[in-house]
């Protein structure tokens, strides 16, 4: 299958969570938005679920450094983005990925917005084809900074090939505080994602964790 070469990119704090329990996800450091921003502008497209959408509102786009806005890529089973979104804001180029369930008046409302839609999968979006598709409208690196719900379906699949993770020096708990990955997850470690550690740096007072993934058996 061809598809974009694939970087999950986050910021979580040291006990692994994406958010605190009552959703403030403003993790990183200044120096680590800095480099979010460059790492944007390096890619072809970024792509969040719906999540991420409904509870963040974000832009998406190169602000903190010089370069052109990637296209912007939503997986929204549903299609639930809002219209006053800022990702339908016209400032970039947006892609909204929607399952075959989706009401047919979403669908349009996103249209009517400016929006791209790709429809595909009976329940949930069918991440493959998304990719597949992606790649034939020119993207060949993809920036994701999903959730959890998002990154668990793509490192399931086998679609992701780099992980970068600034991890913050907090510790924030909470059990219902969303970590870097979720969905239903592995029964046991050894069929867990395999990855292998490439690098470590800093970025401010992050830590910045740079791996390959090496697969799972499964994938």
């Amino acid at each position: 299958m061809a598809r974009p070469y694939v970087v999950l990119n986050a910021a979580m704090t040291l006990d692994g969570k994406i958010a605190t329990v009552a959703g403030d996800s403003r993790i990183s450091c200044e120096e680590d938005l800095d480099r979010v921003h460059r790492l944007r502008a390096s890619v072809d497209a970024v792509m969040v679920g719906v999540g991420t959408v409904l509870a963040d509102d974000p832009s998406l786009t190169v602000r903190r450094t010089r370069g052109k806005n990637p296209m912007r890529v939503v997986v929204d089973s549903l299609a639930k983005t809002p219209r006053g979104a800022k990702v339908l804001d016209g400032s970039a180029q947006t892609i909204v990925a929607v399952s075959r369930r989706a009401p047919r008046r979403n669908v349009e409302k996103l249209r009517a917005m400016g929006a791209r839609v790709i429809v595909g999968g009976d329940k949930e979006v069918d991440l493959p084809m998304l990719l597949e598709r992606l790649y034939a409208l020119g993207v060949r690196k993809l920036l994701l900074e999903g959730g959890s719900t998002l990154n668990w379906g793509m490192l399931r699949q086998g679609l992701v090939d780099e992980v970068r993770v600034a991890v913050a020096p907090r510790i924030v708990g909470g059990e219902a505080a969303r970590t870097l990955v979720g969905g239903e997850g592995f029964a046991k470690v050894s069929d867990g994602v395999e990855i292998e550690l490439k690098n470590v740096g800093r970025v401010g007072a992050d830590l910045l964790l740079t791996y390959r993934v090496k697969g799972w058996r499964g994938a």
